[in-house]
This record gives C-alpha cells, sequence and structure tokens, in this order.
C-alpha cells in the first residue's frame, strides 16, 4: 500500500465499505477532484477515506444534498492544508462543523479510519512475494504458507483451530491479519478453490456417519 495513493480496494477497507462505493464517489464525482486520480488506475488519498465513510454510513441521518455540503466544507478545509500527512496527525485538527443547527464531527471517521489503516499495513508488511518461494505468490512472511489458502480455509467455515493444526506457524493474529490483506487485494479472476491441507497434518473427526445399506 502507498501511504497516500490507495487501490479502490484498499480505500474501501480502509473507509469500511464496498469497492463498488468507492467506484461511486469517484464516477458521481462524489469526492473532489484532486482527492483521486485516475492515472495508470483508479486511486484514492488516505485523506479521502474519512470523507467516503461518512458518506455513506450517515446515510440513514442526512440527506445526500447535507452530506455533499459538508464533504465540500471538510475538504476545503483539507486542501489548504496538507493533504499528504498521515491519518494520525490529523486526529488533533478541527473535524466539526456548524451549519445552522447541525453540528457535525468526523472525529470517530478519522480515528476508525487510522486504525483500520495501521491495521491494513501490518497486514501488508506480514505478506512476502519471492519468485523463488512458490513461484512468488503472496505468502506469511518466514513460511511457505500461501495467504490466500488461509483465507479459503476461513471462508470454507474451518475453525481458527483446525487451520492453526494445519499450519502451526500461525497464530490467531496471523490469521486475522491474512483476511485483511485478501479484502485489500482481491484475488482476480476465478476463486481459488479450497486447499488441500499440508501432507503432515492431520484430521481427526468425532463425527460418525451411519452406512446406508442397499437392498
Amino acid at each position: 500500500m502507498h501511504v497516500n495513493r490507495l487501490t479502490p480496494a484498499e480505500a474501501a477497507f480502509i473507509a469500511s465499505v464496498t469497492v463498488r462505493d468507492i467506484n461511486r464517489v469517484i464516477d458521481e464525482k462524489i469526492l473532489p477532484e484532486g482527492f483521486y486520480s485516475l492515472e495508470n488506475g483508479r486511486r484514492v488519498r488516505l485523506i479521502a477515506c474519512p470523507l467516503v465513510g461518512f458518506y455513506f454510513h450517515t446515510a440513514k441521518t442526512l440527506t445526500a444534498e447535507e452530506r455533499l455540503i459538508l464533504i465540500n466544507r471538510y475538504s476545503e478545509r483539507i486542501v489548504a492544508d496538507k493533504t499528504d500527512r498521515s491519518l494520525a496527525s490529523w486526529r488533533d485538527a478541527d473535524w466539526t462543523i456548524h451549519d445552522g443547527f447541525l453540528t457535525v464531527t468526523l472525529l470517530d471517521f478519522v480515528a476508525e479510519a487510522d486504525e483500520r489503516s495501521t491495521k491494513l499495513s501490518s497486514a501488508q508488511e506480514m505478506v512476502v512475494e519471492d519468485p523463488e518461494v512458490l513461484g512468488g505468490i503472496p505468502v506469511i512472511r518466514g513460511t511457505r504458507i500461501p495467504v490466500y489458502d488461509v483465507v479459503a480455509s476461513v471462508s470454507a467455515g474451518l475453525s481458527h483451530e483446525r487451520i492453526l493444526s494445519a499450519y502451526p506457524g500461525l497464530d490467531n493474529t496471523t490469521i486475522e491479519l491474512a483476511m485483511m490483506y485478501a479484502k485489500a487485494a482481491p484475488v482476480r479472476g476465478r476463486p481459488r478453490r479450497f486447499p488441500a491441507l499440508p501432507p503432515a497434518s492431520a484430521i481427526v473427526s468425532e463425527r460418525k456417519v451411519t452406512r446406508r445399506h442397499t437392498a
């Protein structure tokens, strides 16, 4: 993740919205110009994430017109400052706007986006792509465990305990970070099938199935 130039999937994770929502704020020009770019693929500024989160998560409270007005007013403040600052450095900024009887603050959205951005950075630092390790597919740092195999295991409904028994090099935090990584870097094309467990693993099941006898 470039600290201030995010892919739509990265921005969606940090703003806690969908990739479709990110594309919508660009296509419908909900975000002012300067908060995104279209050159060499769509990219969104990190500081835009609290604005995007605010727009979609207050839809039941404020009208679209009110949200657009507030976003434009917040944007004027941001543009007047340095938009390439980290979100943590924006926590002490004045995020409160008074509009007649209405008082709105974005501080909670900034704090949440900052926390999710920090977690995503940790997830991305945990993953490496080395051409000499499994052909360069993303693996957990220090292991030969493919990230998307872990994600597929969780998506298939396997418990953390079962996954950890199959992959002793992991822990619960690693699994959670792997899921975050996958949300911000989804696999393109056809979804992977559930992977085979490592050869050394052993699955023990107490479930008993009664065999049906044919006549």
